[in-house]
C-alpha cells in the first residue's frame, strides 16, 4: 500500500481521462504535488478559448481550489511551473497579473519557472500551471 495520498477536490473537474490525480500528498502529509492545472472549469469546459489572460486566471484559480481542497492556500506554495503556448515577453505581466488577481496579497514567493511551449496536452489549452506546496501542520 502506497503512503501517498491522491486527492481530486470536488471543486475541480475530474482528471482528463483519469490519467493523473489533481493533488498528491507525500508521506507524513506535508508536501502536496499538484497536477498541471489548465483552464477547465469544474464541469470540464474550457474557459477563455484563445485568451491567455482568461486561461491563466482559470489555471491559477484551479491551483488555489486544489490547495484549498487539501487544507492549504497559495501562501503554502513552494514552486510554480508555468507552461505557455505561444509565449511572448508581453504575456509575462498578463500571466502574473492573472495570478495576482486570484492569489491576492501577499504574493506567494515560490520558486518559479515559466516556459514557452509548442503545445499542451489537448488542443486549445494555452496555459498550464504545476505547483508544489508544503502544507500547514
Amino acid at each position: 500500500m502506497s503512503a501517498l495520498r491522491r486527492v481530486n477536490p470536488p471543486a475541480l473537474c475530474p482528471p482528463v481521462q483519469n490519467l493523473y490525480a489533481q493533488v498528491v500528498i507525500a508521506p507524513a502529509g506535508r508536501t502536496a504535488y499538484l497536477a498541471g492545472q489548465v483552464a477547465l472549469d469544474a464541469s470540464g469546459e474550457l474557459v477563455g478559448p484563445g485568451d491567455h489572460a482568461a486561461q491563466a486566471r482559470q489555471a491559477f484559480l484551479n491551483v488555489r481550489l486544489a490547495l484549498e481542497g487539501v487544507g492549504a492556500s497559495p501562501a503554502d506554495l513552494v514552486r510554480h511551473d508555468i507552461y505557455v503556448v505561444g509565449h511572448r515577453p508581453e504575456l509575462v505581466p498578463v500571466i502574473f497579473g492573472a495570478a495576482q488577481d486570484v492569489y491576492g496579497d501577499p504574493w506567494p514567493l515560490a520558486s518559479s519557472t515559466l516556459l514557452g511551449v509548442q503545445a499542451l496536452g489537448l488542443p486549445g489549452w494555452l496555459i498550464e500551471v504545476e505547483a508544489t506546496a508544503v502544507m500547514p501542520e
